[in-house]
C-alpha cells in the first residue's frame, strides 16, 4: 500500500480515521440517499392517499415534532408537486445543518420501524468509517477520543519497527475503499511482538520467549502477561488470522479489528512507559 509523502516523512501523524465530530460529503450523501428513499418515499409518499394530504402529514411530523416549529409556518405549496416540495425542504435541512442534527433526524424516524432503514444506515456508517452505529434505535458511539489518542500515541513511539507495524495496521483498517481487517490485526499484534523483542534485547526471539523476558525485566504481573498472551493466541487460532486461509475461516469484522488495534496500542503505550 502506497502512503502519501506527508505520512512517509512524518509530517502528518497517523490517526484512527473514524468520523467522530463530523460527517464528510461521502457519508452525508449515503445517509441522504437512504433517508430519501426509505423514509420520505417508502414510509410517507407511497400509497393511494391524496398527495396533498401526504405532504402535510409528513411536514407536520417533520416540522412540528422534529424541528419543533409552529405548524402554521409550514411552507405553503405554490404548485402541486408535493413530493418535490418535501424533498426540497428536507434536502435543504439535511445539507445545511450540523452533523449531529443529521444523526438526531435519523434517530427521530428509527422508531417508525421502517423496513431496512436501520440496517442500511449501519452499512453506510461502517463503509464510511463513522464512529457511530444504530443500536436500539439510538445513534451510539463505538469508539471514544481516548481510544483514538491511545492509537495515535502508540504510532509515535521511539521505535521505528513498532511504528511501521502500527501505521500499516491503521492504514489497512481505515481504507474506506477496501479495508483489510484481517491484515490490520496481524500488523497490530506484530507491533506488540516487535516491542517485546526490543525490550527483551533479542530480535530473533519468539513472541512467547520475548514476552517472558519482558515480563521479568519490567516486573509485569501474571495477569498482564496472560492478557497479552490471550490477544496473541486469538490471532493464532485456527481461524487463520495470522496464517493462510481455509474454508470456513473466521470472518473478521470492523469491531474485531478496532478492538485489536486499540488494545495493542494500549499495551504498547504501557510497556513503553514501564521501560523508561
Amino acid at each position: 500500500m502506497n502512503r502519501r509523502f506527508s505520512e512517509r516523512m512524518g509530517i502528518v501523524k497517523p490517526r484512527l480515521d473514524l468520523q467522530i465530530n463530523d460527517i464528510d460529503e461521502r457519508l452525508k450523501n449515503r445517509l441522504w440517499n437512504i433517508f430519501l428513499k426509505k423514509v420520505t418515499y417508502e414510509r410517507f409518499l407511497y400509497g393511494t392517499d391524496d398527495p396533498k394530504t401526504l405532504y402535510y402529514h409528513f411536514m407536520e411530523n417533520f416540522w412540528g415534532e422534529f424541528l419543533l416549529l409552529p405548524l402554521d409556518e409550514i411552507p405553503v405549496l405554490g404548485n402541486n408537486d408535493y413530493k418535490a416540495k418535501i424533498r426540497a425542504n428536507l434536502k435543504e435541512f439535511f445539507f445545511q445543518t450540523s452533523w449531529y442534527e443529521i444523526y438526531e433526524l435519523l434517530e427521530f424516524y428509527l422508531p417508525y420501524k421502517i423496513d431496512g432503514f436501520a440496517s442500511q444506515i449501519n452499512e453506510a456508517l461502517e463503509k464510511e468509517m463513522s464512529g457511530y452505529r444504530i443500536v436500539n434505535n439510538l445513534v451510539t458511539p463505538i469508539t471514544s477520543q481516548e481510544e483514538i489518542n491511545e492509537v495515535e500515541e502508540a504510532a509515535q513511539s521511539p521505535y521505528n519497527s513498532v511504528n511501521e507495524h502500527l501505521k500499516t495496521a491503521i492504514q489497512l483498517f481505515s481504507d474506506r475503499e477496501n479495508p483489510d481487517y484481517r491484515n490490520s490485526i496481524k500488523e497490530a499484534i506484530s507491533a506488540v511482538e516487535s516491542l517485546c523483542c526490543i525490550i527483551a534485547e533479542d530480535n530473533k526471539a519468539t513472541f512467547g520467549k520475548a514476552l517472558a523476558k519482558t515480563e521479568r525485566k519490567l516486573n509485569l504481573g501474571v495477569e498482564f502477561k496472560t492478557a497479552i498472551n490471550s490477544l496473541y493466541g486469538y490471532t493464532n487460532n485456527e481461524g487463520g488470522i495470522r496464517h493462510k486461509l481455509f474454508e470456513g475461516s473466521q470472518e473478521i469484522k470492523f469491531e474485531d479489528a478496532k478492538f485489536m488495534l486499540v488494545s495493542c496500542s494500549a499495551f504498547i503505550n504501557y510497556l513503553i512507559a514501564k521501560n523508561v
